[in-house]
């Protein structure tokens, strides 16, 4: 078994694995987001060396060390006692020691807490260390089937109708795909608020990702928000990911009025085929309304 401490240790499939002892620092380290085997050797060698794993609940936390062997230290971090264990915590590190900062589930700092040790352990001048893995936005962006070259993760929306409408309606014309976490109790009620402010637009709602009871499911807002406003309240943790506003079709006038500034200097085939890339109006269609455009300029003239 060799000489190393128990406690830079875990197991995977039954087999012991020494985990390396960690310098000095921040480790800001991604767990599963529901099946426990959604955590990369790196996380579980981190976890294993740790001096100390900071963790919103030490409950939840405990299964996944348990699970992997792990003799780690557990310390309550969340946001209700974060003001009195910070100092501890940045002491800790100013000591020299090595410190694994989790969350219950997925990557710590989104949607959960963590951002102010970070802040303050690099303002302190501490190593800040990530280790990436599992979460839940990028699960529900990459199996949505919608837009994912530009995404905006807006979180948690407000619980009440009226400042979620507001911020909704801020949220508009951002020109991405928008991701956010919601309550299974509010989930109807967000929906039909989306579908208000955003308009007819394509969505996935994803549930219990990575988990037994896994579901993506897809259709306008409006449809989605009939749906499960008909069903049992939903259980689980939920995902909900919108497609991007389309964009703004140009009118007639429009394409007439590109046309006439591009024809003064262009042939009646390249005014229309540069017209077409940036209204997105069909060339061939744009053609012939150059030709009719130019003979009306050529007669006038």
């Amino acid at each position: 078994m060799g000489s190393d401490p128990p406690q830079l240790r875990f197991v995977v499939d039954g087999n012991p694995v020494a985990a390396k002892p960690l310098a000095a620092g921040l480790y800001v380290v991604a767990t599963p987001i529901g099946n426990l085997s959604d955590i990369t050797l790196r996380a579980l060698a981190t976890l294993a060396a740790a001096d100390i794993v900071a963790c919103e609940d030490t409950r939840v936390s405990s299964v996944l060390i348990r699970h992997y062997g792990i003799a780690a230290r557990l310390l309550a971090y969340h946001d209700h006692n974060a003001a009195e264990m910070r100092p501890k915590l940045l002491a800790a590190l100013a000591e020299g020691r090595s410190i694994a900062l989790i969350s219950d589930a997925g990557t710590p700092l989104v949607s959960d807490p963590g951002y102010r040790l970070v802040v303050e352990a690099r303002a302190a001048g501490h190593k800040v260390v990530p280790i990436p893995g599992a979460s839940a936005l990028l699960a529900a962006l990459v199996a949505a089937g919608l837009p994912s070259d530009a995404f905006f993760f807006a979180g948690f929306l407000p619980p009440k109708t009226a400042a979620r409408s507001k911020r909704l309606a801020e949220l508009a014309a951002v020109p991405a795909t928008l991701v956010f976490f919601e309550s299974p109790q509010r989930l109807a009620a967000s929906l039909a608020d989306m579908s208000a402010a955003l308009g007819a637009r394509a969505a996935v709602v994803a549930r219990e990702l990575t988990k037994a009871f896994e579901t993506i499911r897809s259709g306008t807002l409006a449809d989605l928000a009939t749906a499960y406003a008909g069903e049992a309240t939903p259980k689980g943790e939920i995902v909900v990911v919108v497609a991007p506003p389309e964009e703004e079709i140009a009118t007639a006038e429009d394409a007439d009025r590109l046309l006439r500034a591009l024809l003064k200097e262009k042939s009646v085939s390249n005014a229309a085929a540069e017209a077409a890339a940036a209204t997105g109006l069909p060339k061939r269609e744009l053609y012939r309304r150059a030709l009719a455009l130019k003979d009306v300029n050529d007669g006038g003239e």
